[in-house]
């Protein structure tokens, strides 16, 4: 009897994946089937620091990327690597084949990102050897320039997008964004997913974005969405925190009240949009 259920939910699996492919979404794969054998080495490199190896349980690096489509020989550029997670992975990765550049939060004078931008100069530039070659352009309010037109594959950003819909650039920086990359080149993109029932805060002070608000908004960009992927949801995420999406780990805005209850619920509900540059 579990045989054929187990025969059953495999046939249903199947059916949909092939019924989401049918209507051009592409679904993410296992990180067995889907991951190459260099993302795997970057993964388990000695070099990586300890407390982000301790987040691939609940961020899913080999999935994520696998599902951006990433490869050895790509240009990728990172938006606003923050604290250096995803660099870890995407620098070393490419440094044989490809080319990683990293877009920085500007340096302002009494900029509230200045600490976050500086501690990453400081970290890539005293590990050339892990990291390689770890350029970097300036992006931000007023500051959109990501290089020539048409010449990266790849561009990634992570819980970034609510804060330029905040801050009100988010159209800037998508076009930006379309005419960096080349002709099928990918956006990835993971935020915060907001309440489907609410209506979106213009300012998304919760830092939560409702995902339907998010693909109008990339697609206004003249971007097409051609795959989700629910890796990183959490249904526990109830997002009526009384600090916003900051009352989760990893922030924990709280601090030791009900520290308890929101490690058990864990990190946000993170929708993963993949669009494509037509």
């Amino acid at each position: 009897m579990k045989s054929s259920l187990k025969t059953v939910s495999s046939w249903v699996n199947r059916s949909l994946i092939v019924v989401l492919i049918g209507m051009g979404l592409n679904v993410a794969a296992s990180a067995s089937a889907s991951t190459d054998p260099q993302l795997t080495r970057a993964l388990a490199a000695t070099g990586r620091s300890e407390k982000f190896v301790a987040r691939d349980s609940v961020r899913h690096p080999a999935e994520v990327l696998s599902f951006f489509e990433l490869k050895p020989k790509q240009t990728v550029i990172e938006l606003w690597p923050g604290g250096g997670y995803w660099t870890e992975i995407l620098a070393p990765y490419l440094q044989a084949k490809g080319h990683y550049i990293a877009g920085l939060v500007p340096i302002v004078p009494n900029g509230e990102e200045n600490t976050s931008t500086e501690k990453w100069l400081k970290t890539t530039n005293a590990r050339k050897t892990f990291f390689g070659p770890t350029p970097h352009v300036w992006f931000g309010k007023d500051a959109y320039d990501l290089g020539p037109a048409n010449s990266v594959d790849l561009i990634v950003t992570f819980r970034n997008l609510h804060n330029w819909v905040g801050d009100g650039y988010a159209d800037a920086a998508l076009a930006a964004c379309y005419k960096a990359l080349k002709k099928g080149g990918i956006l990835g993109i993971e935020d915060h997913r907001g309440r489907s029932d609410v209506a979106q805060d213009p300012k998304a002070e919760n830092g939560y974005l409702r995902e339907d608000f998010t693909i109008a908004l990339v697609e206004k960009a003249g971007f097409k969405l051609v795959g989700k992927s629910e890796v990183n949801a959490n249904p526990k995420d109830t997002k009526d925190w009384v600090d916003g999406v900051w009352t989760l780990p990893p922030t924990l805005s709280q601090g030791d009240k009900d520290r308890a209850k929101y490690v058990a619920i864990g990190e946000a509900d993170n929708y993963v949009l993949k669009f494509k540059k037509q």
